[in-house]
């Protein structure tokens, strides 16, 4: 039954109607019917496998690189007309760009293949106890998923997708507000009724506590929301021994070594993409996460570290940045210096035991004790430790680094245009930034 969901999973994820805001009207005779995949115990396990294969490859695809380029993590060197714009940046980012587009889309057909088991999975009287309440968890993980990155990329994002095309427009912030509220929600729903043994085979695998998962969103959302209470209470109910990976297989092959690898699109930039004044030489995590070579008078940048391999498995999240939010909450929310002194000192100084193999090996923190001082340092650790894992953007913004126009250094783009299939469809569609 295992492997019949798993080739179920890997047909839906083909078959699935694009899903976004905008009403899409095309018709594919040989897919299943909603009733097939919506109304059946088979197709909603099979769905719940799709949609977490579907994240863990084009969502991690858009929502990890394009960002990385604006923040200025990577470059952009390709000649396509998409990676150039990306590029530059600024005004020179079009609302025709494919690579806004490709982001925008894959986060609304995520949030519509959540939706479609959120609203029917509890109609199937097949699906019950850990099963049901592990299924309906697990999309509301994913939904949150979607929302927060809509969030980090857009100054404003609907919270629902709508098939007729007219999705309203909610701020950031009310959109980060409804990702914690699905991962709350999903909390209590595991607290009550624990996963089965049956979801755990079938739809999250080995490699997935999904407790453990939603805990750790939520302290990162929680923590974008300026919620500190509520970041620091989640991130310290995080099991950091726990190890949540991503799998992948010939057929689905890790997105980060195939955009790096394959498409060769984007390269690295040098220290992580930092300014000299915060980049630290000897941080064992740069030569961790890229390999750098030396041909006479040219230098060349690859990703290596979960980019390094076609079958390697990407972290769900690293147990480090639970670490890192909980200082920044205390710095943040006037908490005692020490604590997150001591807990910048943990992710600095290791140079072993990490799961990830993600260890800094760095001496301990000798610079100022002050607020202002240890929250540089947080942000320094934040672009080594979460290196290409789609925050950077949104950590430029929250520590207050440099900013366009004025100063492209650290990220070129505050906040990304709408696309134009949104706005020719949805005349709810806001005005776009500035920059």
């Amino acid at each position: 039954m295992k492997n019949i969901y798993k080739i179920k999973a890997g047909l839906l994820v083909v078959i699935m109607l694009f899903a976004n805001s905008c009403k899409m009207d095309t018709v594919n005779l040989n897919a299943p019917t909603d009733a097939d995949v919506l109304t059946t115990r088979a197709g909603i396990i099979g769905l719940s496998v799709g949609l977490r294969q579907y994240y863990s490859t084009s969502g991690i695809s858009a929502s990890y690189f394009y960002p990385a380029v604006t923040s200025r993590e990577l470059q952009g060197v390709a000649t396509f007309t998409n990676v150039l714009e990306l590029e530059a940046g600024g005004t020179a980012l079009p609302t025709a760009n494919g690579s806004i587009l490709t982001l925008w889309a894959n986060m609304q057909k995520l949030m519509s293949m959540s939706e479609d088991i959120i609203n029917n999975a509890g109609n199937i009287s097949t699906l019950t106890g850990g099963t049901l309440s592990g299924v309906l968890a697990h999309a509301k993980l994913y939904k949150a998923i979607a929302l927060g990155t809509l969030a980090t990329s857009f100054e404003k994002s609907n919270i629902n997708t709508d098939k007729t095309g007219k999705a309203t427009f909610l701020p950031r912030q009310a959109v980060l507000a409804e990702a914690i509220r699905l991962l709350n929600d999903a909390i209590a729903q595991l607290t009550t009724t624990p996963v089965s043994t049956d979801f755990t085979a079938n739809v999250a695998g080995a490699n997935f506590n999904l407790k453990n998962v939603l805990y750790a969103f939520n302290a990162r959302y929680n923590l974008m929301a300026g919620n500190y209470a509520a970041a620091i209470t989640n991130a310290t109910a995080v099991d950091l021994s726990s190890k949540n990976q991503f799998g992948y297989s010939s057929v689905s092959v890790n997105p980060l070594w195939n955009t790096s690898a394959i498409l060769k699109y984007y390269v690295p930039r040098a220290g992580f993409g930092l300014p000299s004044s915060l980049f630290e030489a000897g941080d064992q995590r740069e030569a961790f996460y890229i390999t750098t070579t030396v041909s006479g008078a040219t230098t060349t940048r690859t990703l290596r570290g979960f980019a390094a391999d076609q079958l390697g498995s990407v972290p769900v999240y690293l147990p480090d940045e639970m670490k890192l939010i909980r200082a920044e909450a205390i710095l943040r929310s006037n908490g005692p210096l020490t604590d997150a002194v001591t807990l910048i000192n943990e992710v600095r100084t290791q140079t072993s035991g990490d799961i990830f193999g993600v260890n800094a090996g760095l001496p301990a923190y000798s610079g100022a004790v002050t607020k202002d001082a240890l929250l540089v340092e947080v942000y320094r650790q934040r672009c080594a430790e979460l290196y290409l894992t789609g925050q950077r953007l949104e950590d430029s913004r929250r520590f207050e680094r440099p900013a366009p126009p004025t100063d492209i250094s650290e990220r070129n783009r505050n906040f990304y245009p709408y696309p134009d299939q949104e706005r020719i469809t949805n005349p709810n569609t806001p005005a776009d930034p500035a920059i």
